[in-house]
């Protein structure tokens, strides 16, 4: 069953809920900060994070406490916190509504960051494309500096804390932490190299943590309850990801958005009880589940009999369930949790146009550094484009298969493997799709985006 929460989303139906005053009001915000300022250590703030278990909302899932610890006080630099918030992944827009909506949670958790990594100085980076989210933001900081919650002395205790909104230019790749942090410093936006990973040495050559915006933000919140009990938020504790979160339902459904759920949903249950249904009534031909870099689902695959060995599938024996939607879960079917928003295709779309949307954006969107991404994106792209134009032979289709595998584990970052995993997804599910055009059974003119 389904369990609505509204933590993060509290004030966003509320007239100026974006404002201090609501944030105070009505969430008693910078509570937190302000014990944890004055009467908490670094260690113990680290501690609590470690029991909320929450796991990056970001896509890859790490724990969060955990990345708080590997922060190591440096004798001669000093540590950053960033906080990624580009958010170009598309199909994905829940940290824009946290920034336009709750700017204050975000603030919050940034001095709370700060202080539990040793840190005095937190940079947001934001989309260049949010105007509205980096101007809530902005405001957030000078409302909190006026009330003296960030500047020399925040609640009158001897730890500088500033907060900075930092502009991108775009770009897809920055949403990679070493990318972001290259753009940060003013460098062209690409991916380093790790080791030395961003804990070591992150911004400006000094240790740094790297959080999402979602992440940040719910740290109040999550130390407010007490990290066990926050963790026991989860609607589903096997799943083995704390607490509550951001889930987007997007695509061929009634009602596409984005909803706080205690972690632990499932697909179907975004679709029908959140997202109102697919539209006309259609059935599922897959679904996306968490940003265009995770590989799709069937409609036979959101349904899985458990395995009865797998602690994460308790079974009766008998029956089988809707698997949830977490880190782990999402690994055991196939595919990745991601950022939690989900698209849905109906039946009638085409997947073959469907794959080459997704490799035009890919292609256009690499950095350039390495070359199994550079060339294998445009390849893709390229050869997709002429399947449907009836112009490819089942050799060019087998090929296909190659040249994403060649890009696989090829790259120095993930953003190689996003835009080979999608591709082998639709080409393993949808197969007779492909092979319709090769043999001219098929037109592009004939294929759609919208379900027919």
């Amino acid at each position: 069953m389904i369990k609505r929460t509204d933590y993060l989303t509290k004030v966003y139906g509320i007239p100026n809920g974006h404002t201090i005053d609501v944030y105070e009001r009505e969430v008693k915000g910078y509570q937190m900060a302000r014990k944890v300022l004055t009467s908490m250590t670094k260690e113990q703030v680290i501690d609590e994070a470690k029991k909320a278990n929450i796991r990056g909302r970001g896509g890859a899932g790490f724990p969060m406490g955990v990345k708080w610890s590997f922060m190591r006080p440096h004798p001669t630099k000093p540590a950053y916190l960033a906080i990624n918030a580009d958010e170009g992944e598309p199909g994905t827009h829940k940290d824009r509504t946290v920034m336009e909506l709750n700017p204050h949670s975000v603030i919050e958790g940034c001095i709370i960051g700060c202080f539990g990594i040793g840190a005095h100085i937190a940079y947001i980076y934001v989309r260049d494309e949010l105007h509205l989210s980096k101007a809530r933001l902005e405001g957030a900081i000078v409302e909190a500096k006026k009330k003296g919650y960030l500047g020399k002395a925040p609640f009158g205790k001897d730890y500088s804390i500033e907060v900075y909104v930092h502009t991108g230019a775009g770009a897809y790749i920055c949403g990679e932490e070493t990318a972001m942090l290259n753009s940060l410093e003013g460098k062209r936006g690409e991916p380093r190299l790790k080791p030395p990973f961003p804990a070591q040495s992150g911004a400006f050559g000094c240790p740094t943590t790297v959080n999402n915006l979602e992440t940040i933000a719910i740290v109040p919140t999550a130390l407010a309850l007490g990290g066990e009990e926050f963790s026991k938020l989860s609607a589903l504790h096997t799943i083995n990801d704390g607490g509550v979160r951001l889930y987007g339902i997007n695509g061929h459904v009634n009602k596409p958005g984005i909803v706080e759920l205690a972690c632990g949903p499932t697909i179907n249950e975004l679709i029908h009880e959140i997202g109102g249904g697919v539209l006309g009534g259609k059935n599922v031909l897959c679904v996306i589940p968490g940003g265009s870099s995770t590989p799709i689902l069937t409609p036979d695959e959101l349904v899985h009999a458990p395995d009865e060995k797998n602690p994460l599938h308790p079974w009766d024996g008998k029956s089988v369930f809707d698997v949830p939607l977490g880190v782990d879960t999402m690994r055991g079917v196939g595919t990745m949790l991601g950022t939690c928003c989900v698209t849905v295709l109906a039946e009638g779309t085409c997947p073959v146009l469907a794959m080459q949307n997704l490799m035009q954006f890919y292609r256009h969107e690499s950095c350039g550094q390495c070359t199994p991404c550079r060339e294998g994106g445009a390849w893709l792209d390229h050869t997709v484009d002429k399947i449907l134009d009836n112009k490819a032979t089942m050799q060019d289709l087998n090929q296909l298969h190659d040249i994403a595998n060649n890009i696989m584990g090829n790259t120095i970052c993930a953003f190689g493997e996003g835009t080979a995993m999608p591709a082998l997804g639709f080409l393993k599910k949808f197969r007779p799709d492909f092979e319709a055009y090769v043999r001219g059974e098929r037109k592009r003119k004939d294929a759609t985006l919208t379900p027919v």
